[in-house]
């Protein structure tokens, strides 16, 4: 039998930089798929509906806004509360008022023969939207007889479409 002797097997130096390679590879890609797991799961970044379809129309906006202020309409909208007793239902669940515009052109003109249509809305609160259609009389002047369920501020979305015209426009309107 023989005998040998082995001697102990002595560590290179800087035999734990693999290690340390592939310790910060694994913590990399760690944080990536964490950050990714939670770029998904979360909030989309969406806030608007339709958001593409919008921004497909933003050219054919600015030109449509364009032309509407090149044919230099003058618009006024108000509404005016009635007038009325505590008896005849403006203040029990409804608050009334009549919705007016009138359209005058560049020169002061009157503008009739308009389909007035007008979207109102509450800024604050959803689902108290109404469309209404507003009656032409005359002078440039339409108007319609309202009944809201809410007092104060509503927005309101007029649009007026003549022949081979449309005029849009928003306006704040306050119903005591």
């Amino acid at each position: 039998m023989t005998t040998t002797t082995q001697a102990a097997k002595v560590r290179q130096p800087g035999w734990w930089y693999p290690l340390i390679f592939v310790a910060v590879f694994v913590v990399v890609v760690a944080v990536n798929g964490t950050m990714a797991f939670f770029a998904t799961s979360t909030f989309s970044g969406i806030s608007t509906d339709n958001a593409y379809e919008k921004g497909l129309a933003y050219n054919r906006n600015i030109a449509m806004a364009k032309a509407q202020a090149e044919m230099g309409w003058q618009m006024e909208a108000s509404i005016e509360p009635a007038t009325g007793t505590a008896n005849d239902g403006v203040r029990d669940g409804g608050h009334r008022g009549t919705l007016a515009v009138r359209y005058r052109d560049r020169d002061g003109h009157p503008i009739d023969g308009l389909d007035v249509h007008v979207i109102l809305s509450r800024p604050t609160v959803k689902g108290y939207e109404r469309e209404v259609v507003l009656t032409g009389l005359a002078d440039g002047r339409y108007s319609v007889p309202l009944d809201l369920p809410l007092a104060g501020e509503w927005d309101g979305e007029v649009t007026a479409i003549g022949t081979e015209v449309v005029h849009q426009s928003q306006h704040r309107f306050v119903l005591p």
